[in-house]
C-alpha cells in the first residue's frame, strides 16, 4: 500500500514539470525560419516589376528572413520612373534583399543590373556576366571590382554564403556548421526556401513581351487572318489569329517597337494577300517578303530584336504558306463536285492572269490554276476553254487561235 502514495507523488511531480514548460525540445520549437525566392527571367518589364514589388510586401508581412531575387536577364523595358520606384523600394526596405545572378552563364545587364545593385547583398554564378549594357564583366572580375559580393555556383551555395552577413540593421542567419565523423566541417542551410512564381496569365503576358515572341505572334496572327479570308465562315483560324494579334499588340506596347516597322510587317502581309488573290506569286510576293524581313529587323529600338532563327523561320514559313499552301486552300474553297468529270471539259471562262504556260483562270465563277500549250500563251482577260483536267489543274486553250495540240 505504501507504493500508491509514492506513485501519486511521482505523477504530481511530472504534471508540475509539464505545467512549468518542461517538455521535449520538439514541442518547444517554433516555426522554422524561411527565405522567399523569386525569379526575374528575360526582360525586366512591368509584369515582373509588379511581381517583385508584391513579393517584397509578402516577404515582409510573412516574416521571411530575407528575399532572394534570382536574376538572368539581358535588360529591361521599364520607364525610368518605374525603374527608379522599384530600386528605391528594394534599397530602402527593412527586409534584407539579396540578388543572385544565375544559374551558370546567367547575366544581369542594363536595367536588370541596376536591380542587382539595389540589393543589400549580391552574388553571381560561374560564367555569369554583370554590368551596364555593352560593358559587362565575368564573375571573377566582378568580385574583384566589388561589383558583386559573392561568387556562388548554385542558389544553395549563395544561401549558405549569406550566413553572418549584415544587411542594414540585421545579421542574416541562414546556415550552420555540421561535423560528420571523419569528414571536414561543412555548412548547410538552416532556413526553409519558399519559391514564388508569376501566375499563369502573368507568365503568358510576360512571354508575349519577348521581342521574338511578339514578332512571331504578329506574323502568325496576320497569316491566320488571311487564311480565314479564303475559307468559309469564322472558325478556328480566325479565333486563333485574334488571340495571337491581341497578345502581340500587348507585347509591342510594352517593348520599344517602331510604328513604321510594324507598318512594314503589315505591308508585307498585304502584299502576300494580293498575290494569293491573283492566284500566283508575282511582284507583290517579292514586296511582301522584303517588307516582312525589313520590318522584323527594324521592329525594336534599344538594340532589341527577334533572334535570327525566329526571323528566318517566320519569313520562310509565311512565304511557304502564301506561295504553296494558300493557292490550294483557295482552290479547295471554290472547288465543285465536277472536279475530274468530263462535263467540265468544254466550259469557257476568262484568264485572270497571263497563262504562259501556267496562270489563273475563272471558270463557273471559281478561280483555278491553269496550264496552256507554250505555243498559245493566253493574255490576262482573254477568253479560254477547258480542254482537259489534271487533278486541280485545268488545261485550257484560247477560244480563238488555239493550237491543235493545246491539250497534249
Amino acid at each position: 500500500m505504501r507504493r500508491l502514495p509514492i506513485a501519486l507523488v511521482a505523477l504530481g511531480t511530472v504534471l508540475a514539470a509539464l505545467s512549468l514548460g518542461v517538455a521535449p525540445a520538439g514541442a518547444q520549437a517554433g516555426p522554422r525560419a524561411h527565405v522567399d525566392v523569386i525569379e526575374v527571367i528575360g526582360l525586366l518589364d512591368p509584369i515582373q516589376a509588379d511581381f517583385v514589388g508584391r513579393a517584397l510586401d509578402e516577404a515582409r508581412s510573412g516574416g521571411a528572413e530575407a528575399l532572394i531575387i534570382q536574376v538572368s536577364s539581358s535588360g529591361g523595358v521599364l520607364s525610368r520612373a518605374d525603374l527608379d520606384v522599384l530600386i528605391f523600394r528594394l534599397s530602402h526596405t527593412d527586409l534584407p534583399v539579396a540578388a543572385w545572378v544565375g544559374p551558370s552563364g546567367g547575366k544581369a545587364v542594363g536595367q536588370s543590373w541596376e536591380l542587382v545593385q539595389a540589393a543589400g547583398v549580391s552574388g553571381v554564378a560561374g560564367r555569369g556576366r554583370v554590368g551596364p549594357r555593352g560593358a559587362t564583366v565575368p564573375a571573377a572580375e566582378a568580385v574583384q571590382q566589388r561589383l558583386v559580393d559573392i561568387t556562388a555556383p548554385t542558389l544553395g551555395d549563395f544561401l549558405v554564403e549569406l550566413d553572418g552577413r549584415r544587411v542594414g540593421e540585421r545579421t542574416l542567419e541562414t546556415a550552420e556548421v555540421v561535423r560528420a565523423p571523419g569528414e571536414q566541417p561543412r555548412r548547410r542551410p538552416t532556413v526553409e526556401v519558399r519559391f514564388a512564381k508569376l501566375g499563369l496569365v502573368e507568365r503568358l503576358l510576360h512571354t508575349a513581351a519577348s521581342p521574338s515572341v511578339a514578332f512571331l505572334l504578329l506574323a502568325a496572327g496576320l497569316a491566320l487572318a488571311i487564311l480565314e479570308l479564303y475559307t468559309a465562315g469564322i472558325g478556328v483560324a480566325a479565333a486563333t489569329g485574334v488571340v495571337c494579334v491581341v497578345l502581340s499588340c500587348y507585347g509591342l506596347g510594352v517593348l520599344p517597337a517602331r510604328p513604321w516597322a510594324v507598318a512594314l510587317v503589315l505591308l508585307g502581309m498585304v502584299g502576300y494577300a494580293i498575290d494569293v488573290q491573283a492566284g500566283s506569286p508575282r511582284t507583290w510576293t517579292v514586296i511582301g517578303t522584303v517588307s516582312l524581313t525589313a520590318g522584323g529587323l527594324a521592329l525594336y529600338e534599344q538594340g532589341l530584336g527577334p533572334s535570327p532563327l525566329v526571323l528566318v523561320t517566320v519569313v520562310a514559313g509565311v512565304a511557304l504558306m502564301m506561295i504553296a499552301g494558300m493557292p490550294a486552300v483557295v482552290r479547295s474553297r471554290f472547288s465543285t463536285a465536277t472536279i475530274g468529270r468530263e462535263d467540265m471539259v468544254g466550259e469557257e471562262g476568262s484568264a485572270l492572269a497571263d497563262v504562259d504556260p501556267e496562270g489563273t483562270v475563272q471558270v463557273r465563277g471559281a478561280q483555278w490554276r491553269a496550264r496552256t500549250n507554250r505555243a498559245t500563251p493566253i493574255a490576262a482577260g482573254a477568253a479560254v476553254r477547258v480542254v482537259a483536267i489534271d487533278g486541280l489543274l485545268l488545261e485550257v486553250e484560247p477560244t480563238e487561235g488555239a493550237a491543235k495540240d493545246a491539250h497534249h
